[in-house]
């Protein structure tokens, strides 16, 4: 093991905070799941749809959004066993976004109709891509494959926040679309060789 400089971190002790904190707030997407109606009779099929369906859509999106960011924070710490201090506080920054997300997607996936709610949703979801580009811009020092890999979920995030701000409804669609992330990561960067 290499001695470490008095500015240096080992990105292990991050990574193993890092991995607890994905766990607890991809936990606690569900946490008011039980608790989203009362039925005063045993409820039928299309009362559980009704109060469901729109519940467990949004759990599904927060918990992907924070699966793909997971992915790629792990890829991240991999590539650099030792951080500065400046490394370090910006994964932390990036871990209060990623701790924030049950309480916006709480509010999202009760509001989702509202589009001050959805905005808010939304600007989250742009501020945890960013945070994830600008750390891996940190890592690589300038433009790769990988950085795109890193930005198009911003470049998606954006207008699918502006989007919400008109029509609230649609927004999740065009969030959706920041998965395609994940495309250019397999196809641009997997087969280089430089990444898996």
């Amino acid at each position: 093991m290499t001695e470490l400089k008095s500015d240096q971190f080992e990105m292990r002790r991050l990574e193993s905070l890092s991995n607890t904190i994905f766990g607890v707030a991809m936990t606690l997407l569900a946490y008011d799941l039980p608790r989203a109606a009362v039925f005063t009779s045993a409820p039928d099929w299309n009362d559980l749809a009704r109060v469901y369906s729109g519940k467990l859509a949004g759990l599904a999106l927060s918990f992907i959004i924070a699966g793909v960011f997971w992915i790629s924070h792990h890829r991240r710490l991999a590539r650099q066993p030792v951080g500065s201090r400046g490394a370090v506080i910006l994964n932390l920054f990036f871990l209060l976004s990623i701790v924030l997300l049950p309480v916006t997607n709480g509010l999202y996936t009760n509001y989702a109709t509202s589009s001050a709610v959805a905005v808010l949703y939304g600007l989250h979801l742009t501020a945890i891509a960013g945070l994830n580009a600008w750390l891996w811009w940190r890592i690589l020092g300038g433009w790769r494959q990988e950085i795109m890999a890193s930005l198009f979920p911003l470049l998606v995030f954006i207008p699918g926040t502006v989007v919400a701000a008109f029509a609230p409804q649609v927004a999740p669609f065009v969030w959706f679309i920041a998965f395609g992330g994940l495309l250019i990561q397999r196809f641009y960067v997997g087969p280089t060789g430089t990444d898996n």
